[in-house]
């Protein structure tokens, strides 16, 4: 996993008011829940005690008990109580689980997976989808989530996958594609066509007027936006469970139907919609080997794949990056 980033971890109706919820993520057992304001809170999994499961205990006035020995952690993970010692005796600051900073807005919830001290700002999230409504499905993939990732990168899939659905037209000739990589934002214009035996794809730098062909977009670390029409998108965040292990949430977002009923009921269609065409590319996805993608995964790869060849290349650097700030 590239360190130092905000990750979407899961949203926000799974965490409940006064109910901890046990997560494994980034391979690491978490504990979250919601303290007295409301707010997300997320600490190591693992009582310091005699290493029971804290998301198994309760929530009291906004801390985390555990159901062993009733340890009491508020949120930065230190131990706010230890009944057996007295309800008056001092608890050594020293005793304390890793906790993790978290960030919730637009449904979401982020982690930071990295060191605090690097933390500069909020989140990145794509900010005109705030005028959407949208519905969401959930997926667990047995695969690394940069597998997942690059999934939604890949523009020529398409009419062998999803032959039977966005991919119908037999489009297999890939002009480009245009990719353009703005800091941690990367978007890519997408010009298939069908083949006639004659026409030669076109490379990026041949191709005119790029920014009015379709387009996708994918943020570092882990979300990624397919901008379908003027008032439809299909959002998506994969989320890192371990090394074989992503769970995809995948949001179908609209604007054109406002009438609550109604509404509803378009976004389940597309939600639904959405999960077909999910679970085309899960059938095969799962089955690509190594798991974990890789810039030096020796993978014979074609222009077609530019969005891909960028995407590694680009995680390969933020990752030796944070690497070698971890070092100084």
């Amino acid at each position: 996993m590239i360190r130092n980033q905000w990750y979407v971890i899961l949203e926000s109706r799974e965490l409940k008011k006064q109910k901890p919820l046990k997560l494994r993520r980034f391979g690491e057992k978490l504990s979250l829940w919601r303290d007295e304001k409301g707010e997300a809170s997320c600490i190591a999994d693992r009582c310091c005690h005699r290493g029971a499961s804290l998301s198994c205990g309760k929530i009291i006035n906004g801390e985390i008990q555990c159901p062993f020995h009733g340890f009491t952690y508020d949120k930065s993970g230190k131990v706010t109580s230890v009944p057996a010692n007295g309800k008056n005796a001092p608890v050594p600051k020293i005793i304390k689980v890793k906790s993790y900073s978290t960030f919730e807005d637009h449904g979401l919830v982020w982690m930071w997976w990295g060191e605090e001290e690097k933390i500069q700002e909020p989140p990145f999230f794509f900010q005109e989808l705030k005028d959407f409504s949208y519905s969401t499905l959930t997926d667990h993939w047995n695969v690394h989530y940069s597998r997942a990732i690059e999934n939604q990168l890949d523009v020529v899939h398409l009419p062998f996958v999803h032959k039977t659905t966005i991919g119908r037209g037999n489009k297999t000739l890939v002009n480009g594609p245009v990719v353009v990589r703005e800091k941690e934002l990367l978007t890519f214009y997408v010009n298939n066509i069908v083949d006639d035996g004659k026409t030669k794809p076109l490379k990026p730098d041949q191709i005119p007027n790029y920014k009015k062909l379709f387009s996708l977009q994918f943020h570092y670390p882990n979300i990624w936006k397919n901008l379908i029409s003027d008032k439809i998108r299909v959002f998506a965040a994969f989320v890192p469970v371990d090394e074989e292990n992503t769970i995809v949430y995948i949001r179908y977002y609209q604007r054109i139907i406002k009438i609550p009923i109604l509404k509803e009921l378009v976004n389940y269609i597309g939600k639904i919609a959405s999960l077909v065409i999910l679970r085309q590319d899960k059938r095969v996805v799962i089955t690509q080997l190594p798991k974990k993608s890789s810039i030096h995964s020796y993978e014979t790869l074609i222009m077609g794949d530019l969005p891909i060849i960028e995407y590694r290349k680009y995680r390969q650097e933020l990752i030796e990056r944070s690497e070698k700030n971890k070092e100084e």
